[in-house]
């Protein structure tokens, strides 16, 4: 494997799990409310893409432009396997052993806000009380489920990093 792909995935893994952290320390620290809004999740995504252009930008780059869509994907793939490992680490940590409670007051936050908007949207009470049963079995926050959310993590991300590659490999040049 090239230095260049591998260096860079590794550190802007690393960058992207620390991010990943702090906003999560910060959500948590501020009010934990914010866990349930959807713009914070607009606006990690947003975060993350624009990471990753500039991942896949700065690689191209110092590789002259000659940058294949396998070693476009693999440098991606570094990198967001790298940051959702570090970021699943500091969930389960912070989740199930520094503050066990906070994952109880998210879900019933969760549980209110869910029951709130399927009531904006005229949902039958029959079909609330089935999706507040559902979050209340469920344990999001719990070792088992994070490690199932970031296997979903890695197959979304590696859906998003194929797109990516397709953008930012290089063209093919041709002789006359």
């Amino acid at each position: 494997m090239n230095e260049i792909i591998k260096k860079n995935g590794i550190n802007y893994g690393i960058i992207t799990g620390v991010v990943s952290v702090l906003i999560t320390t910060l959500i948590y620290v501020i009010d934990i409310k914010l866990f349930t809004a959807w713009w914070i999740g607009v606006l990690s995504m947003v975060f993350y893409i624009i990471i990753s252009c500039v991942l896949l930008s700065k690689t191209k780059k110092e590789l002259k432009g000659i940058y294949t869509f396998k070693e476009a994907f693999t440098t991606y793939f570094i990198s967001a396997i790298i940051g959702i490992a570090i970021s699943v680490t500091f969930n389960i940590i912070l989740f199930n052993f520094i503050d066990p409670a906070a994952k109880d007051t998210i879900k019933d936050l969760t549980m209110k806000y869910t029951a709130e908007m399927l009531q904006k949207f005229g949902t039958p009470t029959s079909e609330i009380n089935k999706a507040i049963t559902e979050i209340e079995k469920n344990d999001q926050f719990g070792i088992l489920e994070q490690l199932k959310g970031s296997v979903f993590g890695i197959l979304f991300s590696s859906i998003f990093g194929l797109i990516l590659a397709a953008i930012f490999k290089s063209k093919p040049s041709y002789q006359q």
